[in-house]
């Protein structure tokens, strides 16, 4: 199983402002390109929603469906793949306040479950989330003052 983590930091959203745009999953095909569709279809009132996703991938699109669970009193969005092209996706946004701004967690494990592929598929399909992530909340958030496009990319092992 592979993981990834992208922090973030702004300083031109506050937490919950953050929180209301990350968690606006249908606005990302206008922000970053290689995000194809989402399609969000909600849930009962105060329950999981569901969404369909189709991103590029190399030659190819995934597709998977997953289930989104919104916190809003703590800012986070946990999510887990209910059908798709992966073995196993899961993973959650966090938001809380840094300073004038917010910072963001973005952490995920995945698993194709192709073992004899994954030292060839797994690092591309890491290095595609962690850079589509960082372009969502580029085009979201912005920035902090002083600090570079992105904040810290960073990967678990």
């Amino acid at each position: 199983m592979r993981s990834v983590e992208v922090e973030y930091r702004s300083g031109t959203a506050g937490p919950g402002e953050a929180y209301d745009r990350i968690r606006d999953f249908a606005r990302y095909p206008e922000l970053v390109d290689a995000v194809r569709e989402v399609t969000v279809r909600p849930g009962p009132p105060g329950g999981p929603v569901e969404s369909d996703w189709e991103v590029d991938f190399r030659n190819g699109v995934l597709a998977w469906s997953e289930e989104d669970v919104f916190d809003d009193g703590r800012l986070t969005i946990a999510f887990t793949q209910t059908d798709g092209d992966f073995e196993e996706f899961h993973g959650r946004w966090e938001v809380r306040a840094h300073g004038t701004g917010c910072l963001v967690r973005f952490t995920a494990e995945f698993d194709f479950g192709l073992p004899s592929l994954a030292g060839i598929i797994d690092p591309v399909a890491e290095r595609v989330l962690c850079e589509n992530i960082r372009l969502i909340l580029d085009a979201l958030l912005g920035p902090a003052p002083g600090e570079a496009a992105g904040g810290r990319v960073g990967r678990a092992a």
